[in-house]
């Protein structure tokens, strides 16, 4: 019986655990592995927003960079640096 005892006082904070990891973790990592495709699935042609706001269109494509071709002329950058969520917007046009 003692056992049960102190199990009951450690079941509230496995539950905080257990909601906490599926409002907040989970979510999060679902998120990165949808970002993670959609860098990968980038091609040249594709019209882009980055992080920062800067509007351009992929021009070449490395393993980790991308070149982009804005109004003021070609930047090199991070894939990971390109906004998933504004870039889809800006297709939806």
């Amino acid at each position: 019986m003692e056992g049960l005892g102190q199990l009951g006082q450690f079941a509230p904070f496995l539950l905080m655990f257990v909601v906490i990891y599926f409002f907040m973790i989970r979510p999060q990592q679902k998120k990165a592995k949808q970002e993670k495709e959609f860098e990968s699935t980038l091609k040249v042609g594709d019209k882009i927003i980055t992080k920062s706001g800067l509007h351009g269109k992929v021009t070449e494509l490395g393993d980790t960079t991308v070149v982009i071709e804005t109004m003021a002329g070609k930047l090199k950058m991070e894939r990971s640096s390109i906004s998933m969520e504004m870039s889809a917007a800006l297709n939806k046009k």
